[in-house]
């Protein structure tokens, strides 16, 4: 970092947002990411040793994947330079590489190279890269909010480390909107504000795991609120509602309320009544409800209580719950609503669920007969002269690829664990496998 660079930097401790502000400047400073953070975790070691190889940070927005490569750049004696991919070109890397030469060459001090939003260099950005990474002319900090096993070229990833950040929990966002109202230094403190419990509780909540947008509605309420009688700034839930622009609604992820609204928007897909999931979706997104969550309810409704009536309607739920992995909030809101109104209007069937559910009853009570013989693995030495396969029927040699012979063990042979209902394509399978079953006893 040269002397502009340092200007710059100091500039922006303490002119800049808050939430630049209060970036932290030391690991002890950091708040979250226990599980890549914890005392003895390889990162943190290898951030005190500065013995850091080549990391991609990935995570959503507002969980420090910045703010862990400042912090890298304020503890390691090789030089640190930072690129943007979206405003960065080929240019701008061959002018990092050639001075990062220079610096080992002439001082033999490394060089990493912080790349913010990875994502977006093109395959041929990246390919670049490789060589360079590859025999240490830079050491690479890549950050992503995008899944890098798809966005980012796997002979890179095969050099870095990966690491996933997590969305700051709850009691997280507490800690560092405390610090920002205390913090007279790089905080808000010398605005003499204080916040109620209720709004700490419903900011931490509402943030969903960002720390920025937590960090901007705090300094929103204390630059635009008035000063009460007692010459202190109070940040309350009304002025909290204003300055993230959403009010407060019944909604407890921990609580009852959570699992009632989550039973209803099932219910409301099994029903049939697409109105009211979307209702009941659109209650849980407002809230902050993991998106992942949701996605995953649907699956299972789709396979519980769609199942073969509509087959696609797990194509769907299961494209969506891909989907919304790799988009994210807001646009994750059309992904869910379209797989929930899916799988709201297919013709509904239980058959499957009750299929499995009647063969698990059998297991769990020990019905479990030998395989029949003509049935058993018959590819291995020896398998003949125990019998194995022998008398088995290729279903493929006959007409309709279907003949009549023996699946179920002994015992078991007039169980029918599936049986399909009357509506969508499980009229279609109920009538074929009638037609089956007739054929069989001609």
């Amino acid at each position: 970092m040269d002397l502009f660079d340092y200007m710059r930097e100091s500039k922006k401790d303490s002119e800049g947002p808050l939430a630049s502000r209060l970036r932290p400047r030391t690991l002890d400073e950091v708040v979250g990411q226990e599980h890549i953070l914890g005392r003895d975790k390889l990162l943190t070691r290898a951030i005190r040793a500065d013995k850091l190889s080549s990391v991609i940070f990935y995570g959503p927005p507002g969980t420090g994947k910045t703010t862990l490569a400042r912090v890298i750049a304020n503890t390691t004696s090789a030089t640190f330079t930072q690129l943007n991919a979206t405003a960065s070109g080929k240019k701008d890397m061959e002018d990092v590489i050639a001075r990062a030469k220079d610096e080992a060459g002439m001082y033999g001090r490394k060089t990493i190279l912080f790349i913010d939003e990875i994502h977006r260099f093109n395959k041929g950005q990246q390919d670049y890269l490789l060589p360079f990474v590859e025999d240490g002319t830079v050491i690479l900090i890549g950050a992503t909010t995008e899944n890098p096993y798809f966005e980012v070229n796997s002979a890179l990833i095969s050099r870095s480390i990966i690491f996933e950040l997590k969305p700051l929990s709850q009691e997280n966002i507490k800690t560092l909107l405390r610090r920002a109202i205390e913090d007279g230094e790089r905080g808000l403190g010398m605005y003499r504000a204080d916040i109620t419990e209720e709004a700490l509780d419903f900011l931490s909540d509402i943030a969903n795991g960002d720390a920025r947008s937590a960090l901007n509605a705090i300094e929103l309420g204390v630059l635009t609120t008035d000063r009460s009688e007692d010459g202190l700034i109070h940040i309350t839930l009304p002025v909290a509602e204003q300055c993230i622009q959403k009010r407060a609604v019944r909604y407890d992820k921990d609580g009852d309320n959570h699992y009632d609204v989550i039973s209803a928007f099932i219910k409301s897909m099994r029903g049939s009544d697409p109105d009211a999931a979307v209702y009941y979706l659109a209650r849980m997104l407002y809230a902050g409800e993991d998106i992942k969550f949701i996605a995953r309810r649907i699956m299972i409704c789709a396979s519980e209580d769609v199942g073969n009536a509509d087959p696609m309607a797990c194509v769907v739920a299961a494209s969506a719950a891909s989907e919304v992995e790799r988009v994210g909030m807001p646009e994750s809101q059309l992904i869910l609503a379209q797989a929930a109104i899916y799988v709201a209007c297919a013709p509904k069937s239980n058959a499957s669920c009750m299929a499995i559910e009647a063969a698990m009853a059998d297991v769990r009570e020990g019905i479990t007969p030998p395989v029949p013989v003509h049935l058993q693995d018959s590819h291995y030495a020896g398998a003949a002269k125990m019998g194995h396969g022998i008398g088995y029927k290729y279903a493929h040699d006959f007409p309709e690829h279907y003949v009549k012979q023996q699946y179920l063990p002994d015992g078991l042979t007039d169980r029918r664990y599936y049986v399909p209902g009357e509506n969508g394509r499980e009229a279609d399978i109920a009538a074929w496998l009638a037609h089956l079953r007739g054929r069989a006893e001609d």
